[in-house]
């Protein structure tokens, strides 16, 4: 832990023009990003004395080793040069306003030949168009249940939907009339295709087009005496009707506004957004973050009632970095459904220029509505103008339903924060004290953030992998788990764990010391790269160590890991082993273990971390063998490499399959010509008559 003293900036060095400047720690990995209107000015205040800083900035500044800077033309400059190196470094100390998880969407997967709708929790996909997010699990369903009644688009799975097309019957969906049924070709893609698209634009907001359509069927029935057909349409009418109640009507049919507001204490703000379109509240997102401590007043006392003075910077933040996302999420979200079309348009031959797909919505709004002014308004509405392509107004309401609804979004946001201090004061309780506990056990200096632990998986010394996982903070880290294939597992049936964990704990620190060496040191070029297109070859995840290492195992996995430290000269990571038989810790070149009490937080987060290893490794090591055993009968036919297997037998969905189909129907799969089509058919038949 560096003392500040020690890298600050000898005085009159700091340029006082606007910029952007990044803190480091030790490994060179940037732990801070921030920018400034006057770089000397904004960077004095880290170096004072540390009693006068909020208690996150002080862990920053002891945490970092050195401070960088890079100028820029103008402050929307350092605004755009901010948001890009927060995406690229994801720096530990800064407001990060990721996807919550938790939230119920309606999802499409527009990727697939015949796209269902279905209800979807998680993480955003390649493929797959979402809406919502919903306040409950039950309004997701209620309003599919509703709308497939006009929009009749597939729900069912994959496997559901292959079982029905091989039985050649419907499922009881399709006998009701609330699916097209293109399993058995009731529909083709073409025809279902549409009605995807109707459903997709009544839930984007085109609503008038669906009721005003529904209208003029139920009179022409009533007119031509289908009274019958008639009363359908009418119930239909209905279900569209109470959908479209949900979406209350707020403000004016032509208002097009996102509200938000935040509700902050001295350590954490929630920050709640409203998306109005057409007059209509169709969404609603919420987060909860760490104030960063570099808010101004972030140390004051308030009382009831009083504004927090952090709250302008928390509202500039979050304005960039929200609609920056959003708008990178829907041009890769435009670039994808263009490519899809395209695939279809090849798949049906027909014309493409009739049919090119419309560009996405712009998801920066004309107004938005704010409940304080950002710190730097005129900057933030000229690069949000930017992101949309035409003028984006920031304010905040005065008078009338717009004041209403933003005490409504306000009351949202208190509500939200009191709910997750209830939620996490027992959970950030505990994996405080369980680092705590970690770090008196093992005699560290300081509390071990960032934990990684590695485990091996095989059968009897087949397809043996090992998988790593990391944890910082208490909290599993899903983005840097990494999975190896080991090379060099023992011949003889039997696989070697103790060479299996040496050569793993060769490999990522043989990494570690490779990438510590190729620490770049202009960034500012690397971000004028990116700023021209040129896509980020950036991927120095792991160019610095973690506190602790934890290799699954006793005594011999860890005195073969501290071997391999010697080797390479890895000082910095203190190296543990934790034995399932009796939850021993065992550190290198000790004869009797660390004995944590059993009940302790830092055992049971010890426990969880290596599970999670035990886990990742088992997941992965099943994959490969379920990979190699399906597709063995496709091996060594001339001609058919990975790539060409793979597709082969995701088309048909089976070896099986594919061994019941003929030649011609082989030849149609995608990548394979009838000469390749009949080589397989012989090959799997030859091997069916031996």
């Amino acid at each position: 832990m560096a003392n500040p003293n020690t890298y600050r900036p000898a005085a009159g060095t700091i340029p006082t023009e606007p910029g952007v400047y990044k803190f480091r720690d030790d490994s060179g990995r940037v732990v801070y990003v921030g920018k400034a209107k006057n770089l000397r000015s904004r960077l004095s205040n880290y170096f004072q004395a540390p009693e006068q800083l909020h208690p996150r900035t002080r862990q920053m500044v002891f945490t970092a080793s050195q401070v960088e800077w890079t100028v820029v033309a103008s402050e929307v400059e350092a605004l755009q040069l901010e948001y890009t190196w927060i995406k690229k470094f994801d720096p530990w100390f800064n407001v990060m306003y990721r996807d919550d998880k938790t939230y119920p969407m309606l999802a499409v997967s527009v990727g697939e030949r015949f796209p269902r709708a279905f209800f979807y929790r998680g993480p955003r996909r390649k493929g797959v168009r979402y809406f919502g997010p919903y306040s409950h699990a039950w309004a997701v369903r209620e309003t599919l249940d509703l709308l497939t009644r006009v929009f009749p688009m597939r729900t069912c799975s994959k496997g559901v939907f292959n079982r029905h097309e091989a039985l050649g019957r419907p499922c009881l969906l399709g006998y009701i009339d609330k699916c097209a049924a293109p399993c058995v070709g009731r529909v083709d893609e073409a025809e279902h295709d549409e009605i995807v698209k109707g459903f997709m634009g009544f839930l984007s907001g085109n609503t008038e087009p669906v009721t005003k359509a529904l209208n003029k069927q139920m009179l022409e029935a009533s007119e031509n005496l289908e009274f019958e057909k008639a009363a359908k349409i009418r119930d239909d009418l209905e279900a569209v009707k109470k959908v479209m109640e949900r979406q209350t009507v707020v403000l004016s049919t032509d208002t097009d506004a996102d509200i938000i507001a935040f509700a902050t204490d001295e350590l954490e703000a929630a920050v709640q957004v409203f998306n109005v379109r057409d007059g209509r509240i169709r969404a609603q997102r919420g987060w909860v973050v760490e104030k960063t401590g570099d808010e101004p007043g972030s140390m004051e006392r308030r009382d009831d009632g009083e504004a927090d003075p952090a709250i302008p910077l928390l509202m500039q933040n979050f304005l960039v970095q929200y609609y920056s996302d959003a708008l990178e999420r829907a041009e890769a979200e435009a670039a994808e459904d263009k490519k899809l079309e395209k695939q279809k348009i090849r798949r049906r031959g027909v014309d493409q220029e009739s049919h090119e797909p419309k560009r996405t919505y712009n998801p920066v709004p004309r107004e938005i509505l704010v409940q304080v002014m950002p710190e730097e308004q005129a900057e933030v509405e000229e690069l949000l103008s930017r992101l949309r392509g035409s003028q984006v107004s920031i304010r905040v309401p005065q008078r009338g339903d717009k004041v209403s609804l933003m005490d409504t979004v306000h009351r949202n946001a208190a509500e939200a924060l009191h709910q997750h201090k209830l939620k996490r004061v027992g959970d950030l309780t505990a994996r405080s004290q369980a680092l705590q506990d970690i770090q008196d056990a093992l005699g560290l200096e300081e509390a071990p953030l960032r934990i990684e632990c590695t485990d091996i998986s095989h059968i009897q010394g087949t397809d043996v992998v090992a998988s790593l996982v990391v944890f910082e903070d208490g909290l599993p880290k899903k983005n840097d788990y990494r999975r190896y294939r080991v090379k060099e597992a023992a011949g003889d049936g039997h696989s070697d764990d103790v060479a299996s964990i040496a050569e793993i704990t060769r490999r990522r620190f043989k990494r570690y010391n490779r990438d510590k060496l190729a620490n770049p040191e202009e960034d500012d070029t690397m971000f004028a790269e990116e700023a021209e297109g040129i896509e980020s070859t950036n991927n120095r995840r792991f160019a610095y160590p973690p506190n602790i290492f934890i290799v699954d195992g006793g005594k011999p996995q860890v005195n073969a890991a501290q071997e391999v430290f010697d080797e390479l000269g890895i000082v910095d990571v203190t190296l543990i082993g934790l034995a399932k038989r009796l939850e021993e810790v065992w550190v290198p070149d000790d004869d009797e273990p660390v004995i944590m009490p059993r009940n302790s937080q830092g055992m049971y987060l010890l426990q969880q971390i290596r599970d999670e290893a035990h886990r990742f490794a088992i997941s992965y090591h099943r994959q490969k063998r379920s990979k190699r055993m399906r597709a063995s009968a496709l091996d060594g036919i001339p001609g058919l490499g990975p790539t060409r297997r793979a597709d082969l037998v995701k088309h048909f969905g089976s070896v099986k399959k594919i061994k019941e189909a003929p030649v011609d129907e082989i030849a149609e799969a995608p990548g394979i010509g009838p000469k390749l089509a009949a080589v397989v058919y012989e090959h799997l038949h030859q091997k069916l008559e031996q």
